[in-house]
């Protein structure tokens, strides 16, 4: 705690949090924030604890941070209700200490950018190392004729789809010449940019890409519902209904996390973690209305699945691809099957992928960190498979009972899930005209199996 005569500068506010007087360096600091004298108080950090005096009629002091563009200010500050001004304040600074503004690197400029497109994208798409189409999906009701196009396109240059603005060039283009891109989308009427994520190391890229279509404004209003579609529109994960929650999820999501970076100017840490708390709890809510929305489509009275001639060996190559950076933050080793072997099979090339996406992904989720995932193609009279086995904790009888039932999630908590995933995965395999079992003894891993037609040679 300062003492009477270490204070630098003393200042006055009055019941409206505006400074009437302040001393250098306040008054310097308070001009360079965009404030006036006399005039509200431009320091977030010093209007906040005002405030707090004002409204529980105490002395406080803690450390304010603040920053003009150049520099990053710090000082000691005591506030205590004002004797002379009624409903104002008296504030006290001491300590003040001031160091140059530490420049962003390019990392964190990166890796922030990336955070806020990932949720405000309204289009987002897995490519391979040369850019073809893996898989996609789009939440926006005017990108419905591009996601009708990429799905007879799978395995085509994600650009063949969209136009380049001012550019005539075609594919191949360095990914790093159409980061930050903009594009015009037959179909929308908005502009939209591009974000592409490179994975894989040491070489970015090498690993593949995820893409991602950040429009500049949102929708202006949820598109007109014909009578034919009134019933299919009633539900709570509807076509409609899920673009307009998505986006102001979304945006809350970008804005938490850009408040979390600091990106807005100094924080004390515990907002930090609310503002952190708040990013987590809006991915949670995206999440859930990607698995609503999905599961509203495979409880659809006329539900169904394209079935074309796949390679299981070529999509659990690709999963794991996918998901290789998150095993790796646990240091799991995923083994898939190596590049010569193969498994054809019947089934829809986008729902097998998000089906074994999905295990996957359970089994880097709560497998223990250093252990090891297998997936395994296997024969079945006929029928073909493809194994997810993990070294994770094991399920009991009773619960390899319940784990494909709708919600539930055998009692975790915590942990993000919807408790649809695996419901909606079965309920794919199913429609495929194939099935998803498990097998698990409890403390030894657990094996989820996939089986679908095989792709059997004509006579």
């Amino acid at each position: 705690m300062a003492t009477a005569g270490t204070f630098l500068a003393h200042a006055t506010c009055d019941a409206e949090d505006r400074l009437i007087d302040a001393g250098e360096p306040l008054a310097g600091l308070q001009l360079r924030c965009g404030g006036e004298l006399p005039g509200t108080i431009a320091i977030p950090g010093l209007l906040e604890l005002v405030r707090k005096c004002r409204r529980f009629g105490l002395k406080l002091a803690q450390p304010v941070q603040a920053q003009d563009g150049e520099e990053q200010v710090t000082a000691w500050v005591e506030v205590f209700p004002s004797p002379k001004e009624k409903g104002g304040c008296e504030i006290l600074i001491a300590s003040w200490k001031t160091l140059p503004l530490k420049a962003e690197s390019l990392v964190e400029n990166t890796e922030r950018r990336m955070i806020i497109d990932r949720q405000l994208a309204e289009f987002t798409a897995r490519l391979d190392p040369q850019q073809n189409l893996l898989t996609f999906e789009c939440t926006a009701k005017d990108l419905i004729p591009l996601a009708g196009r990429m799905g007879e396109g799978t395995g085509k240059p994600w650009t063949d789809f969209v136009a380049i603005a001012g550019s005539s060039h075609h594919q191949p283009l360095h990914w790093r010449l159409l980061d930050g891109a903009s594009i015009i989308i037959e179909g929308s009427e908005r502009q939209w940019r591009v974000s592409m994520v490179p994975l894989g190391a040491p070489e970015p890229g090498s690993a593949g890409f995820e893409l991602y279509f950040v429009a500049d404004q949102p929708l202006p209003r949820p598109c007109a519902v014909g009578k034919k579609d009134a019933d299919k529109s009633t539900t709570f994960a509807s076509r409609d209904i899920a673009p307009v929650l998505r986006q102001p999820i979304a945006r809350i999501v970008a804005n938490a996390e850009t408040i979390r970076s600091r990106l807005a100017g100094p924080l004390a840490e515990e907002y930090g973690r609310y503002a952190a708390d708040i990013a987590a709890a809006g991915k949670h809510l995206l999440a859930l209305v990607d698995d609503l929305t999905d599961l509203e489509v495979v409880e659809a009275e006329d539900f169904s699945t394209a079935p074309d001639r796949i390679d299981l060996g070529d999509i659990a190559r690709r999963a794991a691809g996918i998901l290789g950076v998150r095993a790796q933050e646990k240091e799991i080793t995923i083994h898939a099957p190596g590049e010569g072997e193969s498994l054809p099979a019947v089934g829809e090339f986008r729902r097998v992928l998000q089906v074994l996406l999905n295990l996957v992904g359970n089994a880097v989720r709560y497998a223990p960190k250093g252990s090891e995932i297998w997936l395994r193609l296997e024969h079945h009279r006929g029928r073909v498979g493809l194994s997810v086995i993990d070294q994770g904790p094991g399920l009991s009888d009773e619960q390899q009972a319940k784990v494909f039932e709708k919600f539930e999630r055998l009692g975790r908590s915590g942990d993000g899930g919807s408790g649809l995933g695996l419901y909606i995965s079965r309920r794919l395999a199913r429609a495929m005209d194939g099935d998803l079992t498990v097998q698990s003894v409890p403390g030894q891993g657990a094996r989820f199996t996939l089986e679908l037609p095989a792709d059997l040679p004509e006579n």
